[in-house]
């Protein structure tokens, strides 16, 4: 999960300053050389470290803060306001060009950072916003390039623009433009081609491309695992090409952080869109705030109630009548799937966990709470059932019950407890609804035990 090790650390550091009643000049500065080790660590630009801290230094020490009712607290939202400012303090958006003329994004990155299918999900936000955009295959190098582009495109619904390996990317990039006239495309995506390091080669085919189109964005796709070798890239690719906007990728795997706090400082360019995991819902749009939010441990609830409206296609009458039922404690087994399956599409209950207030930089009791392997085996369970077994779940005798166990693959007790549970959880709902109206398709059966989610 991205930041736990960094969060963990800093979270520790605030728990120290809270349990203060009065912090002195000494207690800050020695908090401050712990939150300095942590973003080193975290692979955080050793300059930005600096100024980060002496920001906060400058703030903190002054006698409003220290003598106030909750210093430990005021020295931590100031750490919280330095840390947006540091990822840029507003959101930005994609420039688009105005009425109906067309916008021409360029991509660049070296090979392996997700550039393609970055390229994809951009334009299937795009679309979502009412834009009618034009997938370009300039990669004429790598194997399988264009046909990676195109597949991403299927699944976005988005029209690919190809002309093969046999023309330059500057001549596909002119045609491509020509073509987005004729079919009414608003917005021209331009996926070129990467490398496994910065040449003058790649450098050179961008420039050329800039010259004789024009470019209104040019978005750099980086791999944020890389941690400070990221932002160098960044900076060269600034430097040499000129970058108007950053993507950082694979957000969602070991990274330290790094990227994400320093880029934006290092190169003076905004971050547009993280990625978070493989789906388009997967390809967040970078808020500062939010992030800084889920780095200081303090949960992304705005980001989670994004994530749940992006993914929640349950209609509304449907999504009434399951609130009906759950009122009265009625929430069948067909429901638990409609429930795993929304879940799933938001990434799985880790990722939701994550970003729930207090959950940060607790991504070992997170893993602890969620057995994914009993989820799997809960799921089988409710699969192996008939669809009047689901719907009514008083039909489940003992007969019922060792069929089940044995299309599921699991011993006649695991189905036992699931049931339990179930039903448990139902007279939970009951009680819930009773204290005040919910919306959505309102969580998830079978939490309870102690301390886990034994679904």
């Amino acid at each position: 999960m991205a930041f736990e090790s960094l969060t963990e650390k800093l979270q520790n550091v605030f728990k120290n300053l809270r349990s203060k009643g009065r912090l002195t000049e000494e207690d800050v500065k020695t908090a401050l050389k712990e939150v300095k080790m942590a973003l080193l660590e975290a692979d955080v630009n050793f300059r930005v470290v600096k100024q980060f801290v002496k920001s906060v230094e400058e703030r903190a020490v002054g006698s409003d803060v220290l003598n106030g009712l909750n210093p430990g607290q005021m020295v931590i939202k100031i750490v919280n306001e330095e840390m947006v400012a540091l990822m840029g303090s507003e959101t930005t958006e994609i420039k688009m060009q105005p009425g109906k003329a067309i916008t021409v994004i360029m991509m660049a990155g070296l090979q392996g950072a997700g550039k393609t299918t970055t390229t994809a999900k951009i334009a299937g936000k795009l679309k979502l916003k009412g834009k009618k955009p034009l997938l370009v295959a300039c990669d004429i190098y790598r194997p399988a390039a264009i046909e990676q582009l195109q597949i991403n495109g299927k699944k976005q619904e988005v029209d690919v623009f190809s002309m093969g390996t046999d023309h330059k990317p500057v001549e596909i990039a002119k045609e491509a433009l020509k073509y987005a006239e004729k079919n009414g495309h608003n917005v021209v995506i331009l996926d070129t081609a990467g490398r496994l390091h910065i040449d003058e080669g790649m450098m050179a085919e961008l420039q050329e491309i800039k010259q004789n189109i024009d470019v209104h964005q040019t978005l750099l796709v980086v791999d944020a695992m890389t941690g400070q070798d990221a932002v160098n890239v960044a900076k060269e690719f600034d430097e040499k090409v000129g970058v108007d906007g950053i993507i950082l990728s694979k957000m969602d795997g070991d990274t330290r952080g790094g990227a994400a706090l320093s880029v934006k400082a290092v190169t003076g360019k905004p971050i547009l869109y993280v990625g978070m995991g493989e789906k388009l819902s997967d390809l967040e749009q970078f808020y500062p705030d939010r992030m800084a939010s889920r780095i200081l441990g303090m949960g992304d609830v705005l980001s989670l109630i994004d994530k749940v409206q992006a993914n929640l296609d349950i209609d509304a009458d449907k999504e009434k009548e399951m609130a009906g039922r759950m009122k009265k404690g009625k929430f069948d087994f067909e429901d638990y799937l409609e429930s795993m399956k929304q879940m799933k599409k938001m990434g799985g209950l880790s990722a939701i966990l994550g970003m729930m207030p207090g959950m940060g930089g607790k991504a070992g009791d997170i893993e602890s709470m969620v057995d994914e392997k009993q989820l799997a085996h809960m799921e089988a369970i409710v699969l192996s059932m008939t669809p009047a077994e689901r719907r009514n779940p008083k039909l489940l005798n003992p007969q019922r019950k060792f069929r089940i166990a044995k299309g599921a693959g699991v011993d006649i007790a695991v189905v036992n407890r699931f049931i339990k549970q179930f039903e448990q959880s139902q007279k939970l709902m009951k009680q819930f609804a009773g204290c005040g109206k919910r919306k959505g398709f309102g969580g998830f059966p079978g939490m309870g035990g102690k301390g886990r989610f034994p679904f």
